[in-house]
């Protein structure tokens, strides 16, 4: 498998990690009406909004969505809906930021506007992951060539300066981290007591 399908698998995990939280924490407040600090759900869309939307979605678009534009073969219109999903994936973060915050400011008569919120974009998340996985990488396989996978697989890894990177992956790492320790079991570890 070409090493930039793996990265990207190894990224939708994380990905994957954090929405399971973020259904899970929903799930706690609707069910045992338990009390989350903000402060996990927050680092959660922190997390999103500079991994996935700064740095994991570009690097899809630019290096392995348009190779796959030139070769055609049908894709157009995949590529063109993935696309369209990336770019209104902030939109999509910034509606659940402000239910959160109406949450936070509401009371629980905002809850189910949150909880609806996050759930609708939880699902077009992973419908949108299990689209590059399961349509987009069979495809890439297939259609690209391994001099089109050798410029894919380098963009991949020099996406971006060493000292960037190496500085980006020690932030996420931290950052992941954070919302370990914030988040309560089975998710994370909590806050100390």
């Amino acid at each position: 498998m070409p090493k930039a399908l793996n990265i990207i698998r190894d990224e939708h995990r994380s990905i994957a990690a954090v929405l399971h939280g973020m259904q899970h924490l929903v799930r706690q407040i609707r069910e045992r009406k338990t009390k989350i600090d903000p402060k996990v759900f927050r680092a959660m869309l922190y997390y999103l909004d500079t991994f996935s939307e700064r740095m994991h979605h570009p690097k899809e678009d630019r290096f392995l969505f348009e190779p796959l534009r030139r070769r055609g073969a049908g894709s157009d219109a995949l590529i063109a809906e993935l696309e369209r999903d990336h770019a209104e994936g902030g939109a999509a973060l910034r509606r659940v930021e402000q239910c959160l915050i109406r949450y936070e400011e509401g009371g629980d008569k905002e809850f189910p506007e949150f909880a609806q919120e996050v759930d609708r974009f939880v699902d077009g998340y992973w419908d949108h992951m299990h689209k590059e996985e399961e349509h987009v990488f069979p495809l890439a396989e297939k259609l690209l060539s391994a001099a089109d996978w050798a410029a894919i697989d380098r963009a991949f890894e020099e996406n971006a300066d060493p000292l960037e990177r190496d500085r980006d992956e020690k932030d996420f790492r931290r950052l992941f981290s954070r919302i370990v320790s914030l988040a309560p079991p089975p998710i994370g570890i909590g806050p100390a007591a």
